[in-house]
């Protein structure tokens, strides 16, 4: 059993392809211009194999990404960005800007979900230490009701000519325990199998709320996915740093 996203890492984006990462990443930077930051620096926590740090690199914004998946980064500098993207290897709840204060940060597709409850409002803290004023911080979760109800105590799996993986949850209290198994086609036809290990913490919109606001974030929207009014999947929190 290996540790979360090292044998996914090389198929995470491929597997997850319906999400439709450029409508999102268009999502997240129209939100952006809508707080008023349309260039500058920004941070991907979280950023996995880089898919929104390319995307806002495209934007015109430097960016650092920021993972704790060492395989997740090999695969984003394998994936290519150019001059205006860099990746650090740390946990979230570690991240530090480099230099100057950035202009936004984005924590999202499920990065949250990976930090304990109890561990929120100082990471929320971390994250406005490395933002200017009025910087603005958009991050999302997967609902409570999506990992209560849609995901705990399920089973889901796909096969594909590459690759094929299984995916057993199970709902503990606050928490979902995840096990994922991958097998994936060498070059002989043979399949390799890997094992993974994942734990999701259910976060309340109202405690995040309370969080954001105590580490001096003012939240300007809480939304689903895309925007959607109607979608209980996916909460979007667009917040801006106050204070000093």
């Amino acid at each position: 059993m290996s540790g979360a996203y090292s044998a996914l890492a090389g198929w995470f984006e491929y597997l997850n392809a319906d999400c439709d990462y450029e409508k999102w990443s268009q999502y997240l930077y129209g939100r952006l211009r809508s707080l008023g930051i349309g260039a500058g620096r920004g941070l991907d926590i979280g950023c996995g194999s880089g898919a929104f740090t390319r995307a806002f690199a495209r934007f015109g914004f430097d960016m650092t990404g920021y993972d704790c998946s060492a395989e997740m980064l090999a695969r984003a500098e394998q994936l290519g960005a150019g001059g205006r993207v860099r990746y650090i290897l740390s946990d979230a709840r570690r991240v530090r800007v480099l230099g100057d204060r950035a202009d936004f940060a984005l924590c999202v597709n499920d990065c949250l979900n990976y930090i304990p409850q109890t561990d929120v409002p100082a990471f929320f803290a971390r994250v406005a230490a490395c933002l200017r004023r009025g910087g603005a911080f958009l991050f999302d979760v997967s609902s409570a009701h999506k990992l209560r109800e849609v995901i705990g105590n399920n089973t889901f799996c796909e096969d594909r000519e590459e690759v094929a993986w299984m995916w057993f949850n199970a709902l503990q209290g606050e928490r979902v325990e995840m096990d994922v198994t991958l097998f994936v086609r060498g070059e002989d036809g043979r399949f390799t199998r890997a094992d993974e290990h994942h734990t999701q913490y259910i976060h309340e919109e109202d405690a995040l709320r309370a969080a954001a606001a105590a580490a001096g974030f003012s939240v300007r929207a809480v939304e689903g996915a895309f925007g959607d009014p109607a979608d209980g999947m996916r909460r979007n929190f667009l917040c801006v740093r106050e204070g000093r």
